[in-house]
């Protein structure tokens, strides 16, 4: 049977089961070997699912390879919003610890890097865990944040100009909100920051105050996407792995959509904006990014 044709209902009804399942049976679930902070848009869905096909890496439970493609998830979102569900039913996501000799299981929520309390909250219930992070040409992310919002109909401004207008409003006060009331979860804090998810340093120190360097590993999308192989073999040797060869239709993203052009004052406005977040991060990493490299016309890719 085609699994693209199973009625939703069906397919949420044998979640429920199956979660059921994992819940009665977490002592035996241990949690994960690495987690894939983010960024949104950023090309962690892709990073993620290329990993998959690693032969010593294992999806969660139930396998996303069961599932039709709508239905794949490479992360619960237990450090943002679901962390009120509490350890077992987190632990339940992951495969039995008898089936995980030799290999690496780890899942990733592309808000993680964003939300105030998921560092703290991850070095609290899982301090040995290594931390993946892809990040992507920051004026780039901001834009097609904007745009899947609008795909999704869940962003009622018609332009992305309007929508970076509002954000400084939206926002306000939501950061201290979230941290007063780890129960409370933000639409806009979480969807409608275009810009700030963006700024990426302040993001990633929140979770170096958390977790020794040694346990960071920080890829460009721009690189990956470019030499998803080498990309990949770099991430495997950080988890303790041989590289294996990746199939070539891992260059395929995952959630791509056509692209429509972004006003060429509005991205400079943005680069302007980006700029000294930039600088911070090579700083902070040690190493130049992509989207700071001047191409061949002499712009900045």
């Amino acid at each position: 049977m085609d699994k693209s044709a199973l009625p939703s209902a069906v397919v949420s009804a044998g979640r429920g089961l199956v979660r059921g399942y994992g819940t009665l049976t977490a002592p035996f679930r241990a949690g994960p070997d690495f987690l894939l902070i983010g960024a949104k848009r950023g090309g962690s869905t892709s990073l993620y699912f290329a990993l998959l096909e690693h032969p010593q890496v294992l999806p969660l439970f139930p396998s996303a390879r069961l599932l039709p493609k709508d239905n794949h998830t490479k992360g619960v979102h237990y450090f943002d919003t679901h962390y009120a569900k509490g350890d077992v039913w987190y632990r339940s996501h992951f495969p039995a610890t008898a089936r995980r000799s030799g290999r690496a299981v780890g899942e990733g929520s592309p808000y993680y890097l964003f939300h105030p309390l998921a560092a703290e909250r991850a070095a609290r219930d899982v301090p040995g865990t290594k931390i993946l992070l892809i990040l992507r040409d920051p004026v780039e992310r901001a834009f097609s944040h904007y745009r899947e919002r609008r795909r999704q109909d869940a962003e009622e401004l018609h332009t992305f100009e309007a929508a970076l207008a509002a954000e400084d409003e939206r926002l306000a006060g939501e950061h201290d909100r979230i941290v007063a009331d780890p129960l409370y979860q933000s639409y806009a804090h979480e969807q409608q920051s275009y810009r700030a998810q963006g700024e990426y340093a302040p993001h990633l120190r929140r979770w170096m105050d958390h977790f020794p360097a040694e346990q960071f590993h920080v890829l460009a999308a721009e690189d990956f996407y470019a030499d998803p192989q080498s990309a990949c073999d770099g991430v495997a040797r950080f988890l303790g792995l041989e590289p294996a060869p990746l199939p070539t239709s891992v260059a395929e993203p995952w959630n791509a959509a056509p692209s429509s052009k972004l006003a060429s004052t509005t991205r400079q406005v943005l680069a302007e904006h980006y700029a000294p977040f930039n600088a911070d991060l090579e700083t902070l990493l040690g190493r130049e990014l992509p989207w700071s490299r001047p191409d061949i016309t002499g712009h900045v890719s």
